[in-house]
């Protein structure tokens, strides 16, 4: 009777092992699969993020906005694919002064929705004061009481959220930087902005795929004090 209680009791540890190691397998199946879908990730990003710094016409932004998007769809929970899809509208949208831009800027702030139902953070917030900015520039005059709101409200967001965010203090600056001194802007009150503008800048350290576009553009504005 002993030697068959051993005997048992030998089996269930056997079968205690395997359970074990099957769990260990299951898990690094799991490690290895999510490391292959985020490499795919990766390159699709750095791939469209390539393509973004050399396209120069409406329609290649429009295209790569959908890419963005795509990337978006099938990465359910990674906020940048949309914001880069919404960027890439914005772009279009600063380029291209025949663009509809009440029916662009609904596209751009559809895709800020969706990012940022993934993690809403102050980059998405300078995206929508773009779009805002955007609608309100086809007839400032009309359009202010509607738009300028939308837009400060947007920069305030941001600002409160990540109050060193330099894209948000180089839409701040140029804001300022643009708006006639009768109306409380200028360039000489723009000049000490920008430079610390430029310092949020030089001290960033963005991660991977991370924005960090504004920098040339605060250079060539500074510039033009010279």
């Amino acid at each position: 009777m002993e030697q068959i209680i051993k005997s048992l009791a030998g089996e269930g540890r056997k079968a205690y092992i395997m359970k074990k190691i099957i769990s260990m397998l299951a898990v690094c199946l799991l490690v290895v699969t999510a490391m292959a879908q985020n490499e795919k990730y990766v390159n699709a990003m750095q791939a469209n993020l390539t393509k973004f710094d050399t396209v120069k016409t409406t329609a290649g932004f429009i295209d790569l906005s959908n890419a963005f998007a795509r990337i978006g769809d099938a990465e359910k929970n990674q906020w940048l694919p949309y914001y880069y899809a919404a960027l890439s509208l914005s772009t279009a949208g600063w380029m291209d002064q025949s663009l509809d831009k009440d029916a662009n800027a609904e596209k751009i702030k559809a895709f800020c929705t969706k990012a940022e139902a993934i993690n809403d953070n102050a980059e998405i917030c300078a995206v929508r004061n773009m779009a805002a900015t955007q609608q309100m520039l086809v007839d400032p005059q009309t359009r202010w009481q509607t738009y300028g709101p939308e837009a400060s409200s947007a920069l305030e967001k941001g600002l409160k959220l990540e109050p060193n965010n330099p894209r948000l203090h180089f839409l701040q600056a140029s804001s300022v930087y643009n708006t006639p001194e009768q109306f409380g802007g200028g360039k000489d009150k723009a000049k000490p902005m920008l430079e610390k503008t430029l310092e949020l800048f030089n001290a960033e350290n963005p991660k991977p795929l991370y924005p960090h576009w504004g920098k040339n553009r605060v250079e060539e504005m500074l510039a033009s004090y010279k």
